[in-house]
């Protein structure tokens, strides 16, 4: 199959590098040209621009930072044609951006009225997951849509659940990262409480993995530097998911919460804590570096 893969930063350049290794013709953009270059060293084809990577392409997907990203690239902006136009009709359009469930709604909207499929299908299960292909897609569809998808999905992923219609992937997003998020803020605090006391934190992290504070962080995502190999703790922070993509998501969730009148309390504060966080300058830094602000010293 022809496709065009649209955003090529920490996730999305591994998921595009998955679908060429399994024998699809892919043609990638990103408008960061580093993105490219690096993308292309890794072996795929960088096409010159999005309209030129969606030519004859039969699937798009995108992973698009923000919602505003997505709406401007399908519906266009400041008086420049949408990406919509240029996409032939019966193609399908997977796009795996964290992003409100409204603006998922509203392109697919356009997108039917062109005669295009739009799914929403974030993910969940970082950089390590995106380069395994052991991601977890949270797709908001139809049934139909959702088979015509799979296959794709497949060889990027490891779960796939459908959550609803559309917008509904985006729902289950929100509530999975705001849960991410408070699980991070609560990690790094025990963590920092037992090293404040003179404990080693890989003995204190293995002995709550296996124990009932047991979550994802102590299992996969350790915030503390030199637990873990080969996590962004352990790396300077870098790479990862970045903190300002935590805060994003935090305020989609409270923004939701506002809409349906939900009560996320603890949410509320997750999102304030990633907000101090990142304007005390570590937005670009993996979101585990949140052990920063309760550490000593």
């Amino acid at each position: 199959m022809k496709i065009a893969f649209i955003g090529l930063g920490h996730m999305g350049g591994p998921m595009a590098l998955n679908l060429q290794k399994a024998g699809h013709t892919v043609a990638a953009f990103d408008l960061s040209q580093a993105a490219c270059e690096k993308s292309a060293a890794d072996g795929l084809t960088i096409a010159a621009s999005a309209q030129a990577a969606v030519q004859g392409a039969e699937a798009i997907v995108t992973m698009l930072p923000a919602s505003q990203h997505v709406e401007g690239l399908f519906l266009g902006t400041g008086g420049q044609e949408g990406l919509l136009s240029h996409i032939a009709k019966g193609a399908l359009v997977i796009d795996s951006s964290t992003i409100a469930s409204a603006t998922s709604q509203k392109v697919a909207k356009a997108a039917q009225a062109a005669g295009i499929d739009f799914i929403d299908a974030p993910v969940s299960g970082g950089t390590g997951g995106a380069i395994a292909g052991t991601l977890t897609f949270m797709v908001g569809s139809s049934a139909e849509q959702l088979e015509r998808a799979r296959p794709l999905l497949e060889k990027m992923g490891a779960n796939i659940f459908h959550a609803g219609s559309v917008g509904a992937g985006q729902t289950a997003k929100i509530c999975n990262n705001m849960l991410l998020g408070i699980l991070m803020a609560g990690t790094s605090e025990a963590i920092a409480l037992g090293v404040a006391n003179g404990l080693d934190p890989k003995v204190l992290s293995e002995i709550m993995r296996r124990s009932s504070g047991g979550n994802w962080a102590l299992e996969k995502y350790n915030p503390c530097p030199g637990v873990q190999e080969n996590v962004p703790a352990s790396k300077g922070y870098a790479g990862g998911f970045g903190t300002d993509l935590m805060l994003k998501d935090l305020g989609l969730s409270q923004e939701n919460a506002t809409q349906v009148k939900a009560s996320t309390p603890l949410g509320g504060l997750a999102r304030n804590l990633y907000a101090a966080h990142s304007l005390a300058g570590n937005g670009a830094l993996d979101f585990s570096s949140i052990i920063k602000m309760v550490q000593k010293g």
